[in-house]
């Protein structure tokens, strides 16, 4: 049985208010974990293609978040995603383009260059991020990551984990309505307890109920073989973030997730 769920989120001059939507992952590094999604030397192609399938926002992404990934400078991470923000917003100006970034001096450079919104996966690690989207009021999406969160357990207690950060965005003078949360599928939990938070993803969504949420498990580890192999069980998970009522997916493959958020309409 599906959900409905009915939020107000700002993205530039879009409002998403229900039913689930696209959100496109365009990697411009070198190790992504998934090869199909690096796209550092044809991000506009890439990003036009996802378009015209049906992505109603881009990712951009500098360096990997996958287990183990060396981790980049704030510069070495500009130099990647910058001119790849530049470039699809002065050939798509209308379309809604995300940074993937925890560095607070890379979201205001990619904000200055045309970013709609910042898609953090720290937590707010750096609380000086809350400020760089406050002052500039873009929208941010807060991944719970229990590493970078200081929070020993699950976070299904909402004084702790994401809440913290829902708090320090608000008084950092954010409004509301620019913030999507993410349960962070992936991040520092184990197999047992991503598969736990996925199939419970329905109460983080009715403990914070006036938040919308995004679900990222495209082509994950917890689904098991590589990640070229992952695709039908990454498609069922978006089948069970639409009947959850999920605002967003975020995905590697925007055709086949679109047709199944359709089909579940």
């Amino acid at each position: 049985m599906k959900t409905e769920r009915h939020y107000d989120f700002h993205v530039g001059n879009e409002v998403f208010e229900s039913g689930t939507h696209v959100m496109a992952i365009l990697n411009v590094t070198p190790d992504s974990f998934f090869a199909g999604s690096r796209h550092a030397h044809d991000a506009v192609e890439t990003a036009k293609k996802f378009l015209e399938q049906g992505a109603e926002i881009i990712d951009i992404g500098g360096q990997s978040t996958r287990p183990g990934a060396q981790s980049v400078s704030a510069l070495e991470e500009m130099a990647r995603v910058l001119p790849a923000v530049e470039s699809i917003k002065k050939e798509f100006p209308n379309a809604l383009v995300s940074v993937d970034t925890f560095y607070p001096d890379v979201a205001q450079a990619a904000i200055d260059v045309g970013a709609d919104m910042i898609n953090d996966v720290s937590c707010l690690l750096d609380k000086n991020l809350a400020k760089v989207v406050a002052q500039n009021d873009v929208a941010i999406c807060v991944m719970h990551d229990r590493r970078k969160s200081g929070i020993p357990d699950l976070f299904f207690d909402k004084e702790t984990g994401l809440m913290r950060a829902v708090d320090t965005l608000l008084s950092s003078g954010l409004d509301k309505n620019r913030i999507l949360l993410d349960g962070g599928i992936g991040f520092n939990k184990s197999n047992d307890e991503d598969w736990q938070l996925l199939n419970d993803y329905d109460k983080l969504l009715d403990m914070f109920e006036e938040y919308p949420f995004l679900l990222g498990t495209s082509r994950k580890s917890m689904f098991g073989g590589t990640p070229e192999t992952r695709l039908s069980a990454t498609l069922d998970s978006t089948m069970l973030a639409v009947k959850q009522g999920v605002l967003f997916v975020r995905v590697h493959d925007v055709k086949e997730n679109r047709a199944v958020i359709n089909l579940a309409k």
